[in-house]
């Protein structure tokens, strides 16, 4: 039993020392740097000169270092560091490094021709060194950083001009270094810091800070602002109080700005009469207006533009004196909608530029009646041409010395420019400073120079007196008594008012004074001259019927967009 135990172990032995003889063969040696070693000098400016000396272990085909250029500070700043007078040598021999840049990086990579080294890699680093505030300067760089190959022990010495106050050292995985190996100096009998660390992979970083008074290093930091939201549209004082005083003083100008160009000259010591009520006999009065005033004219003095309401208005006018005939269909079925057909009728009386423009649109001299629906491509080809020539007869009537239209044109104009050079300075403000508030209240002003200019017309003296009479009106044609008609006359006075009401206010009061006035000898649909209605309309529905053709004549103008 013994003996074949004996046996049994030799056995063993041998397999053992065949798998030591025959077994897999041991894995090839990494490259790696044994030792790399920083000898450096820091100056009074800041400038860090080093030089770094690499021992090899094997023979790798570079070497390279990646070098981080920029460094984040909070969260809308970032330190921007200068690497230069980059040299390099292998084994004694002088060499050419490549130096690229890769984003925010400064690649360093040196060739070593299969040569087991040493290699020496020299460089000068400005902008690490801090401004600490309180007369004080941090120099904080990381002596190792970006190398491709592991390194088993790391050492450097700084020379520095003063005794340092504060001294640190940091090493390890670049996001999230610990503690170096040890550190020491920044005492007058060893005043040049020392860093060690060990067992460092490729890519990890060995980092020293070193604290001194301002007077002994200065610092030479370079921070730069990022562009962010927050800090585009900073609120601190200096942005937000500028901002504030530009919306001021922009609000301040324009309100000058109007006042000097766009207010309304000054009036007459009395409102200008435009048209009244005079007596004609006990209890009887009728409605004149001066000069011929047309209500489309009227309409326009008030608020500076031809509005659809003045259009309407005019045609109301010229039904009224004689020049179209308004008839109001019947229906073609209960759920069918109203339509008129609009009649030329033969006038000798004198006719505006405007208003032939209108009636020719509306009721061309030939070819008969036409439906409201029909009249509308003919119409909405005609407006510009009315609207132009409305606007020449208010400045031929000494309300306005210039077209409100054209100013309003020139101001719209003026506007859309200075939106587009306030847009190109907004952009530069936002991507390149703190003052995006102000950026967006330099939009904001260019974009009221438009607006601005909507109320730039401005009323000659003779256009705000005949405006001030307008207000006189307009308060007499609401309190005016629709009853006292002269006899006989009732329907043709009550309806030439009916357009300056539908353009100032007050039309159904004069509207149910016309259907109250009822001749019972005469058909109903056909006793007023300038309006007629079906077979079985009577004069009591006027009201609605008229109140609908003025909403679908102006629907046809408002349907021209």
């Amino acid at each position: 039993m013994q003996s074949r135990a004996v046996r049994l172990g030799a056995t063993i032995l041998l397999a053992a020392a065949g798998l030591v003889g025959f077994g897999v063969t041991p894995a090839l040696a990494v490259d790696s740097v044994t030792s790399y070693t920083v000898d450096g000098s820091l100056g009074v400016d800041g400038q860090l000169d080093l030089r770094a000396s690499l021992a090899l272990d094997g023979t790798p085909a570079q070497v390279q270092q990646r070098f981080a250029t920029t460094l984040n500070h909070g969260r809308d700043e970032q330190y921007r560091f200068t690497i230069s007078g980059v040299k390099a040598s292998v084994n004694g021999t002088a060499v050419t490094p490549t130096v690229t840049t890769d984003g925010d990086y400064q690649v360093i990579t040196v060739a070593t021709g299969g040569q087991a080294g040493p290699v020496e890699i020299d460089y000068s680093v400005t902008g690490a060194a801090i401004d600490l505030g309180d007369g004080a300067t941090e120099v904080n760089w990381r002596l190792l950083q970006g190398l491709n190959l592991p390194v088993k022990t790391f050492d450097a010495t700084i020379k520095v001009p003063g005794v340092a106050s504060a001294l640190n050292c940091y090493a390890g995985a670049p996001t999230a270094p610990g503690n170096c190996g040890y550190f020491a100096g920044g005492t007058h009998d060893q005043p040049d810091p020392v860093f060690h660390s060990e067992g460092l992979g490729s890519g990890q970083v060995v980092g020293a800070v070193m604290r001194f008074k301002s007077s002994v290093v200065k610092p030479n930091s370079d921070l730069r602002r990022l562009w962010t939201l927050d800090n585009a549209f900073s609120a601190s004082p200096l942005p937000l109080g500028l901002a504030a005083l530009v919306a001021l003083g922009g609000g301040l100008a324009y309100w000058l700005l109007h006042r000097r160009v766009g207010r309304d000259a000054g009036g007459a010591a009395a409102p200008t009469v435009l048209g009244s009520f005079k007596p004609v006999g006990p209890g009887q009065s009728e409605f004149s207006v001066e000069s011929e005033l047309r209500p489309g004219e009227i309409g326009t003095l008030a608020d500076e533009r031809v509005d659809p309401i003045d259009v309407t208005a005019s045609v109301l006018d010229l039904a009224v004196r004689n020049h179209l005939l308004i008839e109001q269909l019947p229906r073609a079925s209960e759920f069918k909608a109203t339509d008129w057909a609009l009649s030329r009728r033969e006038s000798s009386a004198a006719l505006r530029p405007y208003e032939k423009t209108l009636l020719d649109a509306v009721a061309p001299a030939a070819g008969g009646p036409r439906l409201l629906g029909e009249v509308a491509p003919a119409l909405i080809a005609a407006l510009p041409a009315i609207q132009s020539q409305l606007y020449d007869e208010v400045v031929r009537q000494g309300w306005f010395s210039t077209r409100p239209d054209a100013v309003r044109g020139r101001w719209t104009r003026l506007g859309w420019v200075a939106i587009a050079a306030a847009a190109v300075v907004a952009v530069l403000l936002i991507a390149f400073t703190q003052f995006g508030l102000l950026a967006l209240m330099l939009v904001a002003l260019a974009s009221g120079v438009g607006l601005l200019g909507q109320v730039m017309p401005a009323r000659t003296a003779k256009g705000s007196a005949a405006l001030a009479g307008l207000g006189v009106l307009r308060g007499t044609l609401l309190t005016q008594s629709t009853d006292e008609m002269p006899k006989g006359r009732e329907h043709e006075e009550l309806a030439s008012v009916l357009p300056y009401a539908v353009v100032l206010g007050g039309a159904d009061r004069w509207l149910d004074g016309i259907a109250a006035i009822n001749d019972e000898a005469a058909d109903d649909a056909t006793e007023l001259s300038w309006y007629h209605g079906p077979e079985g309309w009577k004069l009591t529905d006027l009201p609605d019927s008229l109140r609908s053709f003025v909403r679908a004549f102006q629907g046809t103008l408002v349907a021209r967009t």
